[in-house]
């Protein structure tokens, strides 16, 4: 009998990626690279979007589907990319998410008992480029130094380096775009996927089942699935959903928690979002839903309750970023994504206290709003590939609604 991994590394050993046509990534400074493209290739199309970087070993796929890059070209650092293949579980979204795909080396071989394709077809269908054979280490330093840039990604051969470096310089800017409407799901939707075998060992399962509704700003599947392995019943609803709904379904009894996903672009242009929100953490905490968010939901959380925004220099876009957790001492290593940040003194002032520092640049990572069940953090507790340091956040969100409705959450706790 063939053995899976046998089976898995039976495909014919494809051409060497100096077979692949010329591509090129052009920069809104100036800089040009020249490599091989791959993917979507031929199509004709420049990709013109914010040049990101990505610090994770692993995980591939699994940014490549997270719908947080929507409207970015994402840089692997981790030289050799592709190795691993593709499979048909380990993603966070229904398609390819990213605007183009750079790597330093293509693996020309995947070899994984549970691939169902390579890379390069897997982006080719999706139709999506990727560029490798780039000295990706010196694009990460550039844009470490100058900052997040807008780029142009191509296998074109009739533009000039000097036309596209002007695509790019016309790049609409990431800061004052709403691309919620562009991955959100536009009907209310009842998710029952859990974890399944790929449960962490450390996670709880609630003694008593509790309905949250999820507001979708771009949501990733594992954070869906963390809420549903905890005992939640899951109804994952439009980022514009009015507040006199959702509150409707808490004083009827039919929801005990509201969650805030990740999702792409500015904060402060996801208008309807925080209008939203702003109108269900007001007033009495009796009458305030226990509220979880996370990434870009930490950030409309903040702007709700009166704090500001600011786009970061580069972002923080990685598996192992060290987090301090200010209530008890404890520092976790998380996984994050995204490019702009809450200003401290802002969300002081509007009553929010800090539970969470990066301790990378002492950018707020995580706050609570006082008096009232509402929480947030800037990083992803739910991470896979990723560490699982932060998982009991997803405990502490269930507690709070044990508390609102007065039930025991876990046994034995």
């Amino acid at each position: 009998m063939t053995s899976p991994i046998s089976q898995a590394s039976s495909t014919t050993i494809p051409h060497a990626t100096s077979d692949l046509p010329e591509g090129r990534l052009a920069l809104a400074d100036g800089s040009v690279f020249v490599g091989q493209a791959f993917g979507a290739t031929g199509k004709g199309v420049a990709s013109r979007a914010e040049v990101v970087f990505n610090t994770a070993m692993c995980g591939y796929q699994e940014s490549l589907t997270d719908p947080s890059y929507t409207g970015q070209i994402l840089t692997q650092t981790f030289p050799l990319i592709g190795n691993t293949g593709v499979n048909t579980e380990d993603v966070e979204s229904v398609k390819v998410q990213v605007a183009g795909f750079i790597v330093r080396e293509l693996a020309r071989l995947h070899s994984n008992y549970r691939a169902s394709d390579s890379l390069a077809s897997y982006l080719r269908r999706a139709g999506v480029l990727g560029l490798t054979g780039i000295d990706t280490r010196a694009l990460t330093k550039k844009l470490r130094t100058t900052g997040s840039i807008n780029g142009v990604l191509t296998d074109r051969t009739d533009l000039t380096d000097e036309q596209l470096v002007e695509l790019a310089r016309t790049a609409p800017s990431m800061a004052g775009q709403n691309l919620v409407p562009l991955v959100g799901c536009t009907s209310k939707v009842t998710w029952t996927e859990s974890l399944g075998d790929w449960k962490p060992a450390a996670a709880h399962t609630a003694t008593t089942t509790f309905r949250v509704v999820a507001l979708d700003c771009g949501a990733k599947a594992n954070i869906l699935r963390n809420l549903t392995e905890r005992g939640c019943e899951v109804v994952v609803v439009p980022h514009n959903t009015p507040a006199s709904d959702i509150r409707q379904m808490f004083e009827a009894g039919k929801v005990d928690g509201l969650f805030i996903s990740n999702g792409p672009g500015d904060p402060a242009a996801v208008e309807a979002t925080i209008q939203t929100l702003r109108e269900l953490i007001s007033g009495p905490s009796e009458r305030v839903i226990p509220t979880f968010g996370i990434c870009l939901g930490h950030q409309l959380l903040a702007l709700a309750a009166g704090a500001k925004t600011y786009k970061l220099k580069f972002g923080h876009r990685g598996a192992n970023q060290p987090v301090l957790n200010q209530e008890n001492g404890r520092v976790e290593i998380t996984s994050q994504n995204h490019g702009f940040a809450v200003d401290v003194e802002s969300l002081s002032r509007a009553g929010g206290k800090a539970t969470h520092r990066h301790l990378n640049d002492a950018t707020l990572a995580g706050f609570r709003l006082e008096g009232k069940p509402v929480f947030c953090v800037q990083y992803h507790p739910e991470a896979s590939p990723g560490p699982h340091d932060s998982g009991y956040l997803f405990d502490d969100f269930v507690t709070a609604m044990a508390t609102q409705r007065g039930v025991k959450a876990f046994s034995g706790r």
